[in-house]
């Protein structure tokens, strides 16, 4: 299973750990891509790397993760324009 959704507004931390996850109502099946949504929301581009060097995924897999958080920012712009100005104005 995958969250779908893990991007900063999911995520509670405290004293830079994750001590709890929110939203878990878009669990589904997992496409290990979508597990790559949070590094590419939450960490810059020499975190990222060391996460794909660490993990050693290949080009297909790391550009699809990177497509499902392109995904998600897109529709945060049109879902939350007027509910959420604040989120659909963020660069997350």
């Amino acid at each position: 299973m995958s969250h779908g959704d893990l991007t900063p507004m999911n995520v509670l931390a405290r004293e830079e750990k994750i001590v709890g996850i929110l939203d878990t109502g878009s669990f589904g099946p997992a496409d290990s891509a979508l597990d790559l949504v949070a590094v590419w929301h939450m960490l810059e581009k020499e975190q990222r790397e060391v996460i794909k060097d660490t993990l050693d995924l290949g080009d297909v897999e790391w550009r699809r993760g990177a497509a499902w958080a392109f995904e998600q920012a897109m529709g945060w712009v049109w879902y939350y324009q007027h509910s959420n100005p604040i989120l659909a104005a963020s660069d997350v």
